[in-house]
């Protein structure tokens, strides 16, 4: 008895996106922990997953490939342009101290901020719950002078994210690097870039040239995900809607720098089942971050993500219970 064999007739019946075979994400989700480094056919073959102990482990090797990232391009007196998530968001903090040891300034750096709270008609979240706040808290403000300059840094309100794909264009033609950063959402969604929109489209071709959305509708397990991360577990605060780039955008990096750290302690984690499906559902434009292991790259994660898994407790024939371990 499981989700596949009870879904018909249920709340859940047509719940989740077109083109979520469940069994195929069953079948990435029972690999064995231990394989999954494994390279696939459909990576990049300078993509690479690097496993993390711990949280703290995942923050300074996060921090610290942006850090080295915004270094590099200094040393080759390059420009450099970075999409930011907000969350994971523990990385800000060791960019910060690395930039500051090595008293690296960002005036080079060019920064997009990748999505932001908003209404139907895109008008952003403004105020200590808004993504930009939340940047200038973690990044911007304790830079201090070594920080990116104002007129460098973007945010998706409804004015300026149209103006993205220009701006990143004219700084990709001056030799600009462009780097995503990213985590990774319990619908696989990287941005707001929800599974949902994939359905519109009747190619993939057609679904990767799309540059961002205004006002896009979030899915209720999104809403549920941030109101658990973010909101201390109070829905009635989380914005059914958001502005955010799309894969026209994202998609184009030169090289990305991603984060699994969905854990929650006591053995439970919200984010194994997506992690799973990033690595091995292969490139589809109803899982969004099937697309991560096609570019360049380094995704963090947290061991924990990758299992063991146990299956749920079965009756066999004789009537007995029994727990059966995927590794």
């Amino acid at each position: 008895m499981d989700f596949m064999s009870t879904v018909k007739g249920s709340l859940l019946e047509g719940f989740y996106p077109k083109g979520w075979d469940m069994k195929k994400i069953d079948k990435c989700c029972s690999n064995k922990p231990g394989d999954v480094t494994k390279r696939q056919k459909f990576w990049n073959k300078d993509f690479a997953p690097i496993p993390c102990d711990d949280v703290r482990e995942f923050d300074v090797k996060m921090g610290h490939e942006i850090a080295n990232e915004i270094k590099k391009a200094a040393d080759r007196k390059e420009k450099i342009i970075f999409i930011l998530p907000v969350g994971p968001m523990g990385m800000y903090k060791w960019a910060v101290y690395f930039l500051k040891e090595w008293n690296q300034d960002c005036k080079h750096v060019w920064c997009f901020n990748m999505d932001e709270w908003a209404d139907g008609k895109g008008n952003t979240l403004v105020g200590d719950a808004s993504f930009q706040y939340a940047m200038e808290q973690a990044f911007y403000n304790p830079l201090g002078k070594l920080t990116v300059p104002l007129d460098h840094r973007n945010f998706a309100t409804k004015k300026n994210l149209p103006t993205y794909p220009k701006k990143i264009e004219a700084l990709k033609k001056e030799g600009a690097k462009l780097v995503l950063v990213y985590g990774i959402g319990r619908m696989c969604h990287i941005a707001f870039w929800e599974p949902m929109i994939g359905a519109e489209f009747k190619s993939d071709a057609e679904w990767l040239k799309q540059p961002y959305r205004i006002g896009v509708q979030l899915h209720p397990l999104t809403i549920e995900q941030n109101a658990l991360t973010s909101f201390k577990s109070r829905t009635t605060l989380v914005p059914c809607r958001a502005n955010t780039m799309g894969p026209g955008i994202m998609f184009k990096a030169d090289y990305a720098i991603g984060g699994a750290d969905g854990t929650l302690g006591r053995g439970m984690q919200w984010q194994g089942m997506s992690f799973w499906m990033t690595l091995r559902f292969g490139p589809d434009r109803h899982v969004t971050s099937s697309y991560i292991p096609t570019l360049p790259g380094k995704l963090f994660f947290l061991k924990e993500l990758a299992g063991p898994r146990w299956s749920p407790r079965r009756t066999d024939a004789e009537g007995r219970r029994s727990r059966v371990d995927s590794r």
